[in-house]
């Protein structure tokens, strides 16, 4: 609109010395002509507008909102109309308690109490985006802060609404994809109502008071000492079985033998232990008992 002023100041400034002396009205036809052009100029650039891919354009002349959204690309409008930019590419709303992670400067989590009273630190963030349809809707009843008047609020109330359905420890292990599923669904039906879609709910962290981790490390540590004496009491079950078998196995070849051992058998035996040492090189004496059939053996050695 800035050409369009000018213009008409240019056109004004040529009225106005045409009545004047010869030495200036004589500029007064190239001011108007110039005035025009410019003028013109002005009114065919605030015509067109320029929407970039990834957002829309709304449209309000005199406070009133237009219907009709602006796609990508070049517009006619009305060159009087203000027009909105809207991002319609998918956006993110962080909140931790990392000072340099979050929308907001400082610590930004989300402090909730758990069903059983013990106040639990939450980070997440929120992946989002407006629906084309309703970026007119959205201009008119929220404005194009979205994000600090639904996003932000709409997830904090919901998660501290839904956290009193769980312990503190059952958020932070086994019911931690049942909570965010349940809050997702929460925001999900607040988002859609007010032009917004939820594409995705990411927990990043959640953070129990001291006194719960200790807890929790403490039953770990109990948990893994009772593993490790379950495993060595196993293994000394084993070893007795081994030996019980083994001592089962020699007990029954001591009985086998027993059976199995005759008279004419240890007589057998005899002899041929007899023979094999008269073949030995070696210098021996064999003496027999009087009473008995098994010769003691003496070597010189």
């Amino acid at each position: 609109m800035f050409l369009v002023t000018l213009g008409i100041l240019l056109l004004l400034a040529g009225v106005f010395i045409s009545n004047a002396g010869y030495s200036i009205a004589r500029y007064a036809r190239t001011l108007k002509i110039a005035g025009m052009a410019v003028a013109v100029l002005g009114l065919v650039s605030a015509s067109i507008r320029q929407i970039d891919a990834g957002t829309i354009g709304v449209q309000s002349l005199f406070g009133k909102v237009s219907p009709t959204v602006l796609e990508n690309g070049l517009n006619f409008v009305n060159p009087l109309a203000q027009v909105a930019i809207f991002d319609t590419k998918t956006q993110n709303y962080t909140m931790s308690a990392v000072t340099s992670e979050g929308e907001v400067n400082g610590d930004d989590a989300i402090r909730a109490l758990s069903a059983d009273g013990l106040e639990v630190v939450i980070d997440l963030t929120v992946l989002y985006r407006i629906m084309p349809g309703k970026a007119p809707g959205i201009y008119k009843g929220i404005g194009t802060d979205y994000k600090d008047k639904v996003v932000r609020p709409v997830t904090r109330t919901r998660i501290r609404d839904n956290a009193v359905y769980y312990d503190a420890v059952a958020l932070y292990s086994k019911r931690r994809d049942e909570f965010q599923n349940r809050i997702y669904q929460s925001i999900d039906k607040d988002f859609k109502s007010r032009g917004l879609i939820l594409e995705q709910l990411l927990i990043r962290n959640i953070t129990l008071p001291e006194s719960v981790k200790k807890t929790i490390e403490s039953k770990i540590n109990a948990e893994q000492e009772a593993q490790k004496m379950e495993f060595v009491l196993q293994k000394e079950k084993q070893e007795a079985e081994r030996k019980r078998v083994e001592a089962k196995g020699i007990a029954d070849y001591q009985t086998i033998i027993s059976l199995s051992l005759t008279d004419k058998q240890l007589q057998y035996e005899n002899i041929k232990a007899q023979k094999e040492l008269a073949a030995s090189p070696n210098a021996k004496i064999v003496i027999i008992p009087a009473k008995g059939n098994m010769p003691l053996l003496l070597t010189d050695k």
